[in-house]
């Protein structure tokens, strides 16, 4: 129930993050008012691979804040090399869609810039806010939220109400989202910012066992990660975090180690199960990892989670009693082959043999995608919509 006291927005966001942030945005711009509030500070850094895809240098091209991904000294990707036991192919990145490189950003870095792209666009942003649960009426829709500010509690309510708070999202539990699909295996990669004076585009590598990445950042940097599959590496022995990092580098790359330059301390992704949420019911929508989480061996979270807030953003633009029943349709629809060839390498199952198709099958589920999100020019859309 809604008093005279209580705020009301049509939209509450939890999370501001690349998923809640870019929602925000698009939402703000249509001219909704729209609540956002995130527990983190403002500007920190999170684990990732940092790698954008296509998709989503295409959606921030539209949005108007490329140059400020570049003008934030992220290098320009011009190229993608893999690196198989028996072939190496270069992949160059041709112009499109007025795109004419990708980038990996530092997350301190892309998070900033779409927050303050929100908060220019009319969005209240919180940042030291969290949600505890949210409200509900007779019939059981979710109507808004509860949770705290500055240590004081909060309310308000909402017309709709967003989760993009993350894997251990408090909207997904609150409104008991189950997953529709679960990934069969989960690897664990091992990440270290590495001095790159020399920036030169993405490489991946895939050997029986193993995988390796390096991707250019900000700072004159390069994320190196490695991986494995959980499973194998739980059967082996504990040689710490630094000489894992190295072993499997030699394993999916060998030489590259030798080839680097000073490199900072090892972070670690732990291996956890991918998942497909159901993503909208009464009066709520998950967005980003929240609703829908795959393993990050193939570095396309962040352009996922680009490209379902404009897909909510979208729906919710069109309107209409099933909004957020037609965005879930459509985020299921682009995401289940992405989602089902991520867990077979993420398994780590596959032979040097095999890997070549798997990397087939996910760039034909990118392009896909890609085409999916440029059709008919749906940024444009958005633009006159808030125009």
């Amino acid at each position: 129930m809604t008093t005279r006291n209580t705020p009301h927005y049509d939209v509450i966001i939890a999370g501001a993050r690349c998923a809640g942030a870019a929602t925000a945005l698009l939402l703000a711009r249509q001219g909704a008012r729209v609540l956002v509030l995130d527990k983190s500070r403002y500007g920190t850094d999170t684990l990732s691979t940092h790698a954008l895809m296509r998709g989503a240098v295409v959606q921030l091209h539209r949005w108007g804040l490329l140059p400020a991904v570049a003008g934030a000294g992220t290098p320009p990707v011009r190229s993608t090399t893999f690196h198989l036991a028996d072939a190496v192919t270069t992949i160059l990145v041709k112009p499109k869609h007025g795109v004419e490189a990708l980038y990996a950003p530092r997350r301190r870095v892309l998070d900033a810039i779409l927050a303050d792209a929100a908060r220019n666009a009319g969005a209240d942003v919180r940042f030291g806010a969290s949600v505890s649960d949210v409200r509900r009426d007779r019939a059981g829709r979710v109507t808004g939220i509860i949770g705290r500010a500055g240590g004081a509690r909060l309310e308000a309510s909402a017309d709709l109400v967003v989760g993009a708070d993350g894997r251990r999202s408090t909207v997904a539990w609150c409104v008991g989202a189950q997953a529709a699909h679960v990934a069969p295996a989960s690897s664990v990669l091992i990440y270290r910012y590495v001095r790159d004076d020399a920036p030169d585009d993405y490489h991946w590598y895939f050997r029986d066992g193993a995988a390796a990445g390096v991707i250019p950042t900000n700072d004159g940097q390069a994320c190196v990660f490695a991986a494995t599959s959980a499973e194998r590496l739980r059967g082996e022995p504990d040689l710490g975090t630094y000489a894992v990092w190295r072993r499997l580098l030699a394993q999916a790359a060998p030489g590259l180690a030798e080839r680097l330059g000073p490199a900072g301390p090892p972070r670690v992704f732990p291996g956890l199960t991918g998942y497909l949420r159901h993503a909208a019911g009464p009066g709520w929508a998950l967005v980003g990892d929240a609703g829908y989480f795959k393993d990050p061996i193939t570095a396309h979270g962040i352009t996922d989670a680009l490209r379902d807030a404009e897909i909510l953003a979208r729906a919710i633009a069109a309107g209409g009693p099933d909004a957020v029943g037609r965005y879930q349709a459509e985020r299921d629809e682009l995401s289940l082959r992405l989602f089902r060839v991520t867990g077979r390498m993420a398994s780590f199952a596959w032979t040097n043999d095999e890997i070549g198709d798997h990397l087939l099958e996910l760039g034909e589920a990118m392009a896909e995608e890609t085409a999916a999100m440029t059709a008919g020019d749906p940024g444009r859309r958005l633009e006159l919509a808030s125009s």
